[in-house]
């Protein structure tokens, strides 16, 4: 996700700095870009990271199901550290990647006219939801503690299309995710709050009122691709597939 809006938050006036594991494709001539090679999981490298930055958008993590070993690690610890180096450098706000599958055992048909409301108390489908989970409850205890305001997203999926009919609901167009994104970072003072992301989808199961409040307005739909995908059912349960994955086995 990093990847996509990477081009789409690029301002005139904004210095992004990258962070990541992996290899970082140098800056273009027209970017003004730093980057941090390293794992959210090292203090020393978030402290660095976090060093005269005005806002964290911490999108790291095992974004899939893996051991409980390796969840907790990087997604628990990590996002700890995370929060622990923003606060330590005196960022005032955090965004937060939660997921679907932090309530991905809430069931479609429990959806209210307007969606699932974005604070629905967890039901994570998974090790991974847990950790989403986690992530939620880290940030309201640093907003409670220490007053950072800090929004955490439960990103339903951020790609270029929807891969199946469970994607009509729950996808998040990369060009509606900067625009959320940036909505996070303008308010003037969101405090603590649980958003969906999602674009404006008519299908649409989860909430939108939340993340408008804070100045989002979504403009694409994913019934656009709907012609394109193979034929299926909408699951269940919001978290799809993920309801049934064998516990802690990556994929």
């Amino acid at each position: 996700m990093g990847t996509l809006l990477r081009p789409r938050l690029r301002r005139p006036d904004r210095v992004l700095r990258l962070l990541d594991i992996a290899p970082i494709p140098p800056p273009r001539p027209d970017e003004a870009v730093e980057t941090v090679r390293g794992s959210l999981t090292d203090p020393d490298v978030m402290a660095a990271a976090c060093q005269d930055v005005d806002a964290v958008l911490h999108l790291g993590g095992h974004s899939r199901e893996n051991s409980w070993a390796e969840t907790l690690s990087v997604n628990i610890d990590g996002t700890r550290t995370v929060l622990e180096a923003a606060r330590a450098a005196g960022v005032g706000r955090v965004v937060l990647a939660s997921s679907n599958h932090a309530a991905g055992f809430r069931e479609v048909a429990d959806a209210a006219p307007g969606g699932l409301p974005a604070d629905s108390p967890p039901r994570p489908d998974t090790y991974y939801g847990v950790s989403k989970a986690a992530v939620e409850a880290l940030g309201s205890l640093y907003h409670s503690r220490f007053g950072m305001d800090v929004v955490c997203i439960r990103i339903g999926f951020c790609f270029e299309r929807p891969a199946d009919v469970r994607g009509l609901s729950l996808w998040l167009s990369p060009d509606d995710g900067a625009r959320l994104f940036e909505a996070c970072l303008a308010h003037p003072a969101p405090g603590y709050r649980v958003i969906w992301g999602v674009s404006a989808n008519t299908r649409q199961v989860c909430s939108l009122a939340e993340a408008e409040e804070l100045g989002y307005k979504a403009r694409d739909d994913a019934e656009r691709f709907a012609a394109e995908l193979p034929p299926g059912d909408q699951h269940r349960y919001l978290g799809g597939p993920f309801t049934t994955t064998p516990l802690g086995v990556p994929n």
